[in-house]
């Protein structure tokens, strides 16, 4: 089974499309959307939630009412400012604690646990173009590299059960952690971008993180004619830096009419987005058989 993630040094150069229309056009592969701190692919292939179970990803302190004396050592030793006193009493304030630990440690009469807390969901679909596994971070909860793993282990454990060839997973914008556990164990990188400074300057950021998991590199160019000089200097740094170039996606409006259609752009639409990104998949596939 082959890993394909895909993946742009910034956000909106178009990687949820691809994917999208990647979906569409490889015929039983698994896909899998590791942005949870903004899951979206679910809402362009459509389909049912088959499964969802809850994702721990950190600890919350609790304090035992019964056996606290209100000595305020938790709070003196929280830097967060999330133990707070309420009369002869201590509580916890739940979006403030870190998990860290730290009151537990110094409350001489062990009324302070540390508990488990549920931090997102972890969601299987079914989509008219396959399984899609995805996953939803709660607002203000951290560990989102964790959950983008445990994301990935279910989806694999999906693509063995389907016997499929590919997972095709689309990763976060950036370089961050949800960036670095998606690239985890990925056997190809397709690395989105546009003609714009900002991109650029991204890209050869998110290569470099590729290139540290040993992917393999490949690049497309979206809405490549907004900017035929800054279309030009990015092929340049494509061959200069080892990256095969697929191909250019010209800017189309047909995308946007796509998308609030609910459809991947290949699907029911001819425009030359359409047509160029069906050219793109198939040297890609050629590329990954090879």
């Amino acid at each position: 089974m082959t890993e394909l993630v895909v993946i742009s040094g910034k956000g909106g150069t178009g990687k949820t499309t691809m994917v999208g229309s990647f979906a569409a056009l490889a015929e039983g592969a698994v896909v899998v959307d590791c942005d949870v701190d903004a899951a979206d692919l679910h809402i362009l292939l459509g389909g049912e939630v088959v499964e969802k179970r809850p994702y721990r990803g950190a600890e919350a302190a609790v304090i035992h009412r019964g056996k606290c004396i209100a000595c305020g050592a938790c709070a003196k030793a929280c830097r967060f400012d999330a133990i707070r006193a309420e009369g002869d009493r201590y509580r916890v304030a739940p979006l403030s604690c870190e998990g860290c630990g730290a009151c537990a440690h110094v409350c001489p009469v062990g009324a302070i646990r540390m508990e488990e807390r549920r931090s997102g969901w972890i969601y299987v679909s079914r989509t008219p173009y396959g399984t899609l596994v995805h996953g939803e971070l709660l607002p203000g909860e951290e560990n989102s590299g964790k959950l983008v793993t445990q994301v990935k282990m279910r989806a694999r454990g999906a693509a063995r059960a389907e016997g499929a060839s590919l997972l095709l997973i689309d990763g976060s914008p950036g370089i961050g952690c949800p960036v670095i556990a998606s690239l985890s164990g990925a056997h190809a990188a397709l690395i989105v971008t546009e003609p714009s400074s900002s991109a650029l300057h991204d890209l050869l950021r998110v290569a470099g993180v590729a290139r540290h998991f040993g992917s393999r590199l490949f690049l497309v160019l979206n809405k490549a004619d907004l900017s035929p000089r800054l279309a030009r200097e990015i092929r340049e740094t494509a061959e200069r830096e080892g990256m095969a170039y697929l191909g250019e996606i010209p800017y189309d409006e047909r995308v946007t009419a796509a998308q609030f259609g609910g459809k991947p752009v290949v699907v029911d639409f001819d425009g030359p987005a359409a047509v160029a990104i069906r050219q793109i998949w198939e040297k890609l596939r050629e590329r990954l058989r090879g």
